[in-house]
């Protein structure tokens, strides 16, 4: 059997745990397989590399920029917008997302679900991939979406692509609005049965960091943090300190990198072995990442 010559792209790339968790799930499959880390500060100058591949991952900052140099494109990932998924045949890109059913998974894993009034921070592709996830999951759904300065066209984007998806599907009591942060900090009444943080605010090396504050988190019934490393974010800390329920991007991580591998050889894993990975990827990530913190 050939070796896959397999990898994940972004900038920087220095905080991934993606070759730690794709070369367990390459071993449980018995699939041989080389799976780099490849810092890619210019997309379109590293593309005759990538399709010199079999498949790659993406990560911040290319999930949006990919797009217009794939070949194909499946109806999720070009609906939601954001590519993290790539498969290579014959020198020609494919892309797909597995953002979105990964966060799904983690958090159905955690008791939670995408249900309710969702508070999603970040307007980038993993935002996107899970706006969409949400808005799939439930009819008449209701997203707040904030942006930062700046990034209002971006947002207000987003909010009109979700409500064309819910006019499509014939959805009339959905609801999606967007806020800045500075209105998000003020508003003292609105409450949500989830927030999402879709940014890399607080990512490793910049732990020390939270895209919002205690009196945003307060008003939420549970927090996502799609960031992984560190695993304990200062959002997630910022949520316990407040009793209330916080989960990490670990999980989302490995879920959607389980789907990778479904869409590039047709794997299949036992929920106890993505449970065990779960786990040992925590550990992992603070053996390499936990005498650094601040």
């Amino acid at each position: 059997m050939e070796i896959q010559r397999a990898a994940v792209i972004g900038h920087p790339i220095g905080h991934t745990m993606s070759p730690f968790i794709h070369e367990r799930l390459y071993a449980l499959s018995g699939v041989p397989a080389c799976y780099q880390a490849l810092d890619v500060p210019d997309l379109a100058a590293a593309l005759p590399a990538l399709r010199g591949l079999d498949c790659f991952n993406i990560t911040i900052p290319h999930k949006n920029a990919i797009l217009p140099f794939l070949d194909g494109v499946d109806p999720a990932a070009k609906e939601f917008g954001s590519v993290n998924t790539v498969r290579v045949r014959d020198g020609k890109l494919y892309g797909y997302t597995t953002d979105g059913p990964g966060c799904r998974k983690a958090l159905q894993g955690c008791g939670l679900s995408l249900a309710g009034p969702l508070l999603i921070l970040g307007n980038g592709g993993a935002a996107r991939a899970i706006a969409f996830e949400a808005a799939r999951a439930q009819r008449d759904f209701h997203i707040t979406i904030a942006h930062r300065p700046g990034a209002y066209d971006k947002a207000m984007a987003l909010a009109e692509e979700l409500a064309a998806f819910a006019r499509r599907r014939g959805d009339r009591g959905f609801l999606v609005t967007i806020t800045s942060y500075e209105e998000l900090e003020l508003d003292r009444e609105t409450r949500f049965s989830l927030l999402l943080n879709a940014t890399s605010v607080g990512m490793y090396p910049k732990t020390g960091e939270s895209p919002v504050t205690e009196g945003v988190v307060r008003r939420c019934a549970a927090v996502f943090d799609a960031v992984y490393n560190p695993g304990r974010t200062q959002l997630l800390e910022l949520a316990r300190a407040c009793g209330i329920k916080a989960v990490g991007g670990m999980a989302m991580l490995v879920y959607q990198a389980e789907a990778a591998h479904e869409i590039w050889y047709g794997a299949a894993f036992s929920p106890r072995d993505i449970a065990d990975l779960c786990r040992d990827a925590e550990a992992e990530l603070e053996k390499r990442f936990g005498g650094e913190r601040p």
